[in-house]
């Protein structure tokens, strides 16, 4: 099974609704990692954030992180390869936010490669409930004005509103940079009514991500097996060799998908990988079935 590589999505896809892993998806990655098959995972979230949710996981492999924007060695905490967002842009993204009324977080690599996210005080629903689900994550922290730092890498500016707060501002800012910045809005899982509206390098998706992470792990792209559930998946999709949706998958994701398997709720993704390995006969599909 080393010529394939799985890379899945997290949230609404590899993790239950409630933000969880099962056992057996635990068990199953966990085995699968053990006997060198190439598991990992691309994701919206930053480093800190993902080990929030799966750190349970002992992930071997580079791991596509912030939508494709950051190529990351979780071993030693080390950037491998990403996309920054120009300096300029990101404080004139910023600028027309605060004159449409809404203040960016603003995910960075600050000059010693640490994750940052800056924010102005939170007041408002979606950004203190967004706040609060990350509890005691260092890379938060307060200014008493937004602006980009100096040595700082922009990896995404993130609105959250309702949409109708943030469709002004993906318009304006998609006249203004559109051939530059790669926007993408899409509800928020967690909190009702609101959006999530992410500002990034043009590249900074998961097609480009993906293509990346294969070029610095020499896997052809036709060797991906690819999983995903939103619309922030199109570019796994797009550069992805085979393309899997679970159930619960937005109906273009499965459109596209050359398979559609049982919902996050379900262990789709890692019903999935253990059939493969079943299906290869190999004395690794065997041995996991064993410890299991």
């Amino acid at each position: 099974m080393n010529h394939q590589a799985f890379i899945t999505d997290l949230d609404g896809t590899l993790l239950r609704s409630d933000q969880t892993l099962s056992p057996y998806t635990l068990e199953t990655i966990e085995a699968a990692l053990q006997h060198d098959v190439v598991v990992t995972f691309a994701t919206a979230r930053g480093y800190v954030s993902a080990m929030q949710v799966v750190a349970d996981i002992p992930w071997k492999h580079p791991l596509i992180l912030y939508n494709g924007a950051l190529i990351y060695n979780g071993h030693n905490g080390t950037v491998i390869d990403g996309y920054w967002l120009d300096h300029k842009i990101s404080s004139d993204i910023i600028r027309i936010g605060k004159k449409h009324g809404l203040t960016p977080f603003y995910f960075s690599l600050d000059a010693d490669h640490r994750e940052r996210v800056l924010h102005e005080t939170l007041c408002r629903e979606g950004e203190t409930a967004f706040y609060q689900s990350r509890v005691n994550d260092p890379r938060f922290m307060e200014v008493a004005a937004l602006h980009c730092p100096e040595g700082h890498r922009t990896l995404a500016l993130t609105y959250i509103g309702l949409f109708d707060e943030l469709e002004p501002i993906r318009r304006e800012v998609n006249d203004c940079f559109g051939d530059v910045v790669h926007a993408h809005m899409m509800p928020d899982y967690y909190i009702r009514n609101h959006y999530f509206l992410e500002f990034s390098h043009v590249n900074g998706n998961k097609r480009d991500g993906l293509r990346l992470w294969a070029d610095h792990m020499g896997i052809p792209l036709q060797n991906t097996v690819v999983f995903g559930d939103h619309l922030n998946d199109l570019g796994l999709f797009e550069a992805g060799g085979t393309r899997i949706a679970v159930r619960n998958a937005h109906e273009r994701i499965q459109e596209l998908a050359d398979l559609v398997v049982d919902s996050n709720d379900a262990d789709g993704v890692a019903r999935y990988i253990r059939k493969q390995l079943e299906l290869a006969g190999t004395e690794d599909a065997l041995r996991m079935d064993a410890g299991l």
